[in-house]
């Protein structure tokens, strides 16, 4: 079972996650972005998911370097999304069978 402070965290992330997506685009909708503006924008939420990877790289556990090693690996052959979804079955995973 998940502990809800653990649920509630996921949640908050994922809101905040879309919000930066949205936000500027909602705030700006009705100017024309430079491609600058634009790059920064598309950023944004990568930006989130990096603050929320971070720690690991100061971990002890091996599961969670193993993990970040994993996602490190995706990230640099993969878009977004796959690595994000292999990072969190990869940290799942490896949170499970080594911890």
């Amino acid at each position: 079972m998940i502990d809800p402070a653990t649920l509630f965290t996921i949640v908050l992330m994922a809101g905040v996650t879309y919000l930066t997506r949205i936000g500027g685009y909602v705030v700006l909708r009705n100017r024309t972005l430079s491609a600058r503006a634009t790059a920064v924008m598309e950023a944004a939420p990568g930006c989130v998911l990096i603050s929320v990877i971070a720690p690991d790289f100061v971990s002890k556990n091996p599961a969670d370097l193993a993990a970040l090693a994993i996602t490190v690996l995706a990230a640099t052959r993969l878009s977004m999304l796959p690595t994000v979804l292999i990072g969190v079955g990869a940290a799942g995973l490896l949170r499970h069978v080594i911890a």
